[in-house]
């Protein structure tokens, strides 16, 4: 059984909510671009790394033409859908590309007895 496909049309803000409008097969990967300064000239220079809006769409074609609507709206239509499902602004892509933390029963996984581990072909334990 294959996995349906998902296409996003998505917008990036800057702190002082520079616009930029996108389309991506791969949401996280393209956000986390955008933040390593790898997105594209414009993004880098306007510090565009905020992920403020998204939708998914099953049809690439769908997306495109979505993406291409939006661009072509005033500055103040796209705040309005924004605004629409993020009031705030959140960064709705907040925490992607961190390293998670494996919890178990709420509290932070233990790494063994205290006796020792090994990590990377390297032995630490307490002295």
């Amino acid at each position: 059984m294959s996995r349906e496909r998902s296409y996003y049309v998505y917008i990036m803000a800057s702190k002082s909510r520079v616009l930029y409008v996108g389309v991506t097969g791969f949401l996280m990967a393209r956000v986390l671009r955008h933040r390593a300064g790898e997105g594209g000239e414009f993004t880098r220079r306007y510090h565009v790394h905020r992920l403020v809006y998204f939708a998914s769409f099953r049809n690439v074609g769908d997306a495109i033409a979505r993406e291409t609507e939006i661009k072509k709206w005033r500055r103040e239509k796209k705040v309005a859908l924004i605004k629409e499902r993020n009031p705030t602004w959140e960064d709705l892509a907040e925490g992607w590309g961190e390293a998670a933390v494996m919890r178990v029963s709420g509290k932070p996984a233990s790494l063994g007895s205290g006796q020792g581990f090994t990590e990377f072909g390297i032995t630490k334990g307490r002295a």
